[in-house]
């Protein structure tokens, strides 16, 4: 797994991580790595432009959280980026040096805290992150089910689908398409089938 941690990170993502590792390490317990650098950490090789990362909302508050993150060299990438974070629970950033876009979603779901509890550390572009499970990044990507969500959920059961609990993924899958009003399970189920049998 760690020799393709590197795979499709830019120099500019790798100079972000290591400006934003320390905020992240801060929050250790209360913080993980999701989307597509997670995505790549768990093995499966491809490009990705952002980084994607959440923090327990229960635990912090916009303001002092955007604070320690304009302190990694992050400034907002739209205007009153706080009062939409206030709204949509995502806080939209960019690090200024390198033009990264920074994604920083706060996290209330007990599936979301479940997922920060459990991740693990990974060594990517140099740095090492609290990286969320190959299990919880289906979920997430389940959930998203945008046309890169779904390859990404292939290629993640193809590399650890034996060793999931399919069960939970299931679960939750159900559960939070459930509040969307939008069967999520329905179609992850199409994939698992098509790549674990069952």
């Amino acid at each position: 797994m760690g020799g393709k941690a590197g795979v499709g990170l830019s120099q500019g993502i790798t100079r972000t991580l290591d400006e934003l590792t320390p905020v992240l390490d801060s929050h250790k317990g209360r913080s993980l790595v999701i989307g597509g650098i997670a995505v790549i950490a768990r093995g499966v090789p491809r490009v990705t432009r952002d980084i994607d990362i959440a923090f327990s909302g229960a635990d912090i508050t916009l303001q002092a959280l955007a604070a320690e993150l304009a302190d990694a060299g992050t400034v907002a990438r739209i205007e009153d980026a706080l009062a939409f974070a206030a709204e949509s629970q995502v806080l939209l950033l960019r690090h200024a040096e390198t033009g990264v876009d920074v994604d920083v979603s706060l996290a209330w779901l007990p599936f979301e805290l479940e997922a920060m509890a459990a991740a693990g550390p990974v060594k990517v572009g140099g740095v090492t992150l609290q990286v969320a499970q190959p299990e919880d990044l289906v979920i997430y990507k389940a959930i998203a089910w945008r046309p890169q969500d779904q390859q990404d959920v292939e290629r993640l059961l193809v590399l650890h689908g034996a060793r999931m609990d399919l069960a939970r993924i299931r679960r939750h899958v159900r559960e939070l398409g459930e509040a969307m009003e939008q069967d999520r399970l329905y179609d992850l189920e199409a994939v698992i089938r098509r790549v674990l049998g069952g």
